[in-house]
């Protein structure tokens, strides 16, 4: 019986992207920094790591497809965060963000990694973002770098 399970290493010459809204720059600053510093503090050097700004979640995932298909990240970490309003706004670009970016990991066979945080308000958003809840950018990217060892390991 074989086990797979990734770990934290590094693959080499592996380069990553981060994808991050300015939209809530509060909010998406620190998990960017997160994301970059649990990247940095795993081996994996400044100049393999992108970072590209968009404006809002919703155009994420059209990124992320478009980076996917050149083939020259090993993963690629989604980070925004979305709040609820006072309109349906609010599950249009969460639900179809998140939608958006599990279609492009599964037509691209690239991790993506959904580190869009949808909130109710932003204290929640807050406690993910360096607070109580810890840090989901850096969370994003421990959890890239595992995927991208795993998938290196299967048959």
């Amino acid at each position: 019986m074989s086990h797979y399970e990734g770990d934290l290493r590094p693959a080499e010459s592996a380069r990553f992207v981060i994808i991050a809204s300015r939209w809530n720059a509060r909010i998406t600053d620190v998990l960017v920094t997160g994301a970059r510093q649990s990247l940095a503090g795993n081996g994996i050097g400044e100049d393999a790591i992108d970072v590209v700004r968009v404006p809002g979640a919703w155009e994420i995932p059209l990124v992320a497809a478009r980076l996917a298909a050149t083939g020259k990240h090993a993963a690629v970490i989604a980070l925004g965060c979305v709040i609820r309003g006072d309109t349906r706004h609010y599950e249009h670009v969460a639900d179809r963000c998140a939608e958006g970016l599990m279609r492009v990991q599964l037509d691209f066979g690239v991790p993506v990694l959904n580190g869009v945080l949808a909130v109710e308000r932003v204290e929640d958003a807050e406690a993910r973002a360096g607070g109580s809840h810890g840090n989901k950018g850096e969370e994003a990217a421990l959890t890239a770098l595992e995927m991208v060892n795993l998938l290196e390991q299967l048959p």
